[in-house]
């Protein structure tokens, strides 16, 4: 089986490295006749520099391999959201992805795809910090922000990093059964599938608001009151807006509602406890204005796909410490 994997200056390595490896390890387990071929394409051949410094050789530039492959993968990388991508480049990604068998990005490699029109139309994720700009760039697309990764036909896209490692496993769990994909992560000591999102990992994007803005205004007033119990009238009036108005305004500003971005204040509240302390439920439940560590749970499911314990369990930061 082909793999094309698609580098260039500034990429990302460990979207490079990591899902080879994934596909390396499972060498280790099959025939001769039913290994991975890996190819590493770049803009040019020769030399690439990632995003860290690292280099990488690349023996194939884009227009010198015209080799269909099964499954094309475009790797991410820093700058992508803001670059404008070579035509003739964008002509042979097209081409690639309509003759394989399967396609698609990993991390913001998606915006590549996107460049190329392989988007329009489709579900598609990337890391959750550049989800917003590409459904701005890419109307056509469905982007689904908080997917560790997802699949529209053939084409997967997988959010930022390490979750070209989950995309990968997957494939190989598609090629050669659940049972290999687990002794491949194994070997690379991973989850075979991780619980939750992508909201599991990303801070709330409203922390960083200047409290000029309403929605910086209502961050402080929350995080001030963060154990009581708050209304729409009662914010309304801490900021000094009318309670219409301020739904209507903040809504537009926020995208969320009042009562949402309560929630995922007190949500991230609860996180930092959860990774600093050792704190019981019901007292961080109480802390963080939950009615209590039950109803702390049924919103940490909804929200984020774990309970407070798994995340404490994946998180708490001694257990990192420990594990270091």
């Amino acid at each position: 089986m082909k793999i094309t994997m698609v580098v260039f200056d500034g990429v990302q390595a460990l979207d490079v490295a990591g899902p080879l490896d994934v596909f390396a390890e499972a060498n280790t387990f099959l025939t001769a006749d039913q290994q991975y071929e890996m190819t590493v394409v770049g803009l040019h051949a020769g030399m690439v520099t990632c995003s860290n410094g690292m280099a990488l050789h690349v023996p194939n530039d884009y227009s010198s391999h015209p080799e269909k492959c099964d499954l094309l993968l475009v790797a991410g990388g820093p700058q992508l959201p803001g670059s404008k991508p070579d035509h003739a480049f964008l002509a042979w990604l097209q081409e690639q992805a309509a003759q394989a068998g399967r396609f698609g990005s990993v991390c913001n490699g998606a915006f590549l795809l996107g460049h190329a029109g392989l988007l329009d139309g489709r579900d598609a994720t990337t890391h959750w910090s550049d989800a917003k700009l590409l459904a701005e760039q890419f109307p056509l697309t469905r982007v689904v922000p908080d997917k560790i990764f997802i699949r529209d036909g053939r084409m997967f896209t997988s959010a930022g990093v390490t979750a070209g490692i989950d995309l990968c496993l997957s494939l190989v769990a598609e090629d050669w059964g659940h049972e290999l994909a687990v002794r491949v992560a194994k070997r690379l000591v991973v989850y075979i599938r991780r619980d939750g999102g992508q909201s599991q990992y990303s801070p709330y994007q409203a922390a960083d608001l200047e409290e000029v803005s309403i929605v910086g205004k209502v961050l402080k007033f929350v995080t001030e009151h963060i154990s009581e119990t708050l209304s729409v009238e009662q914010i309304a009036d801490a900021v000094g807006v009318g309670r219409r108005t301020f739904s209507r305004v903040f809504a537009k500003d926020a995208q969320v509602t009042p009562s949402v971005f309560i929630e995922q204040v007190r949500i991230d509240f609860a996180r930092k406890l959860l990774e600093e302390t050792d704190v019981p439920m019901k007292t961080i439940a109480y802390r963080c204005g939950f009615h209590s560590a039950t109803h702390m749970r049924m919103i940490f499911t909804r929200r984020l796909g774990v309970t407070p314990m798994q995340y404490q369990q994946r998180f708490h930061a001694t257990e990192h410490a420990e594990h270091a």
